[in-house]
């Protein structure tokens, strides 16, 4: 017999076992909502009231997924903190009465069980996970700003033990089958095509086992006894505060619910989570973070050419077999599944490609993440070669060579001669105006770029850049491309730097100046970190490469003009040597096998002639570095050379590591105000010239009280 409401079916098998089938209607994934509580209380009861029922099943209707979590959407329909609350109060209680059930209740998890999902599997006696690679476990609300609302915080410490939950909470860290099973966050692993059998035996055996954490005998120190469970928990708030400077609110929170509830019980563990999921809801951070993931699952639907339709493609090439070059082949194989064809002018470059490919799936093996068959099997999508052999049939070729125009016209040219007429000719050029590297072609319709950010395996973001002449086809077919290997694509108009590395390069170029001014470089670089960068402007000079700098600055300043500039004095860094951490040597030192914080190469400073003396405050460092930056990307708005506040938002957040936290550029101008903004601007150029002049569209949203986003 089965029941169906408009999101849960219910079958009472013959063996006397309930299985819930949650099948969301119009979604992709099964989302919670809050509207759903009544159907469950309602299935509940009917449980309740039937005594044959000898145990309960809860599986997903989705082929690929569990539950993705709570919809993130109802969050932003509540105008107080007691509306958000009362929605984790709600929560809290469907997954109580699921707990409270006389039977065995057993979760059947097949792909992503996250956030809301997970605190619904963890309300259930047991679980039960599928050893598909798909199948993750995880509570990522901090990511939101938020924490678990539904129990999460109180029931993931009584399964895993302290440290492990404070570890998966306090980052958003998932966690795979094999590895839920071995923490004891599940009970069984089994394939996919026996998952419900094996939940059904489970909840057949009667039994409704306590799950006590796995704890050597230091963890038992540290988690069963109170002196060590302080020592965790101050262990945990240090660290927490050095990786987040105190700009998200939400670890400390998580931090205080869990202690509230191992201290003083369940009951007000729950009530102390409820009441911070409310507090938290209304908080600015979270709401920034809210909108970037609005955002992200927007660009998602979209083409990038309105209804032009992708073409399937069925083989890439690489040109250069280089870091940038290994790291793209990496990502199309692994990520996107596809054969992937490297050409190098040199053996040694291939196999430089190819080791590097290897390395980052064998560190996956190594962990468990992958079986070594998974790694044979990617690496085969691989191959290489020194001339054209195997480009006749390539659908997409990027191009990952030095920044040189007349060599990469030449690159079109030999793919316009080697490979299909409809082949598109992507170039990861990170300066040149794709409309220069067209100009010669017989088919620029298919000429477009795409520029990836180092390294190509952890950055998120591509920009898709297209010329005049690029083929709306070709813009759709290039976006879908980037999406498949796991990136977030932005769509830009042609252009020198385009738009993350236009806006970069400002920023980068005021702090090279109050350097020369003689603040110091650690001085310069914490400023940005505390404010919320990954990394300050003058480590970021080193891991990028000040010869890279030297390149892209005069390309920047013969298109776009003076304020590009950069200091000449930096002339002399490249003359002494010092190309940055490539080169063991620039602003840091390099040298020994310490890890952690490098320290200040002192040498840099008689070099460029600077006695360091710190004179200025770390808030008017950061505010003179990133008035440049949102004066720029205003700037880039206005000129057309992205789309909408939106995108400048993602491409600067996934880009560069603007801080997340302030929701982008655009949502941080906002909060400032474009008078305010305007302001600053016009003291700065008063006294510092014209690079600091506010574009046009900023004067006007001044004059005119406006907003990028209403």
């Amino acid at each position: 017999m089965t029941e169906q409401t408009s999101s849960f079916a219910l079958q009472l098998r013959d063996d006397g076992v309930a299985v819930i089938t949650m099948d969301v209607p119009g979604e992709r994934m099964n989302v919670l909502k809050a509207t759903f509580a009544d159907e469950i209380k309602t299935l509940l009861a009917e449980l309740k009231q039937n005594s044959s029922i000898k145990g309960v099943v809860i599986i997903s209707g989705k082929p690929d997924s569990f539950i993705a979590g709570a919809d993130i959407s109802m969050l932003d329909g509540c105008n107080s903190a007691e509306e958000a609350e009362a929605i984790a109060r709600l929560g809290q209680q469907v997954f109580a009465d699921i707990e409270q059930l006389k039977v065995p209740v057993v979760a059947a998890i097949h792909g992503p069980c996250l956030g809301g999902g997970l605190e619904l599997a963890m309300a259930c006696h047991q679980r039960v996970v599928s050893d598909d690679g798909k199948t993750v476990l995880g509570l990522p609300e901090v990511q939101l700003g938020l924490l678990p609302g539904s129990g999460g915080t109180q029931r993931l410490p009584k399964l895993v033990g302290l440290q492990k939950a404070l570890d998966m909470m306090l980052t958003g860290k998932q966690l795979r089958a094999k590895q839920a099973l071995k923490a004891g966050l599940a009970d069984a692993m089994v394939p996919n095509s026996i998952l419900l059998d094996a939940a059904v035996q489970l909840a057949l055996s009667g039994k409704k086992p306590v799950h006590e954490p796995k704890l050597n005998l230091v963890g038992k120190l540290l988690e069963k006894t109170g002196p060590g469970r302080g020592i965790v928990f101050d262990q945990a708030r240090k660290q927490t505060l050095a990786k987040t400077h105190g700009n998200y609110p939400a670890p400390l929170k998580i931090l205080q619910v869990i202690r509230a509830g191992i201290d003083k019980g369940m009951q007000q563990g729950l009530a102390a989570e409820a009441k911070a999921f409310g507090e938290l809801c209304m908080t600015p951070e979270s709401k920034a973070l809210r909108s970037l993931f609005f955002a992200t699952t927007e660009m998602k639907k979209e083409s990038g050419a309105g209804d032009a339709k992708p073409r399937t493609l069925r083989k890439v090439a690489v040109l250069g077999g280089g870091l940038m070059g290994g790291g793209i082949a990496s990502v199309t194989a692994t990520k996107a599944g596809l054969p992937v064809r490297i050409k190098d002018i040199q053996q040694q470059g291939i196999a430089n490609a190819l080791a590097y490919g290897y390395q980052l799936l064998d560190k996956k093996a190594k962990r468990g993440f992958m079986r070594r068959t998974e790694l044979q099997k990617q690496m085969a999508l691989m191959t290489g070669t020194t001339d054209y052999s195997g480009f006749h049939d390539v659908d997409l070729v990027v191009e990952a060579v030095f920044e040189d125009l007349e060599l990469k016209q030449s690159m079109v040219a030999d793919i316009e001669q080697h490979c299909k007429e409809d082949t598109i000719f992507a170039s990861n050029t990170s300066s040149l105006p794709i409309g220069q590297i067209a100009a010669k072609a017989k088919r620029p319709e298919n000429v477009i770029g795409l520029h990836y950010f180092s390294p190509v395996d952890k950055m998120p973001l591509v920009e898709v850049i297209a010329h005049q002449g690029t083929s709306p086809e070709t813009i759709a077919t290039t976006v879908a491309f980037a999406r498949k290997q796991g990136k977030t694509p932005i769509v830009v108009k042609d252009g020198a730097g385009f738009y993350v590395n236009r806006i970069l390069a400002l920023y980068m170029n005021e702090a090279a100046q109050l350097l020369l001014q003689g603040e110091p470089i650690e001085k310069l670089d914490k400023a940005l970190v505390k404010f919320g960068f990954p990394v300050g402007p003058i480590t970021l000079l080193d891991e990028v490469g000040i010869d890279v700098g030297a390149k892209i600055g005069p390309i920047l300043q013969g298109e776009l003009g003076e304020r590009f500039a950069a200091p000449a004095a930096f002339d002399k860094l490249l003359a002494d040597g010092r190309k940055g951490k490539k080169s063991s040597k620039g602003f840091y030192l390099y040298s020994g096998k310490a890890k952690g914080k490098k320290p200040v190469d002192a040498s840099v400073y008689p070099l460029l002639g600077i006695t360091p003396s710190p004179k200025l405050s770390s808030e008017e460092l950061v505010q003179r570095t990133t008035v440049q930056m949102l004066n720029e990307a205003a700037r880039c708005l206005e000129e057309g050379v992205i789309a909408s506040a939106r995108d400048g938002d993602i491409g600067a957040i996934f880009g560069i590591g603007f801080p997340p936290f302030l929701g982008g550029p655009f949502r941080y101008m906002d909060s400032l105000g474009a008078a305010k903004l305007v302001e600053l601007l016009k003291g700065y150029e008063a006294k510092f010239g014209a690079r600091f002049t506010p574009c046009d569209l900023l004067m006007t949203m001044a004059e005119q009280g406006q907003r990028f986003y209403n």
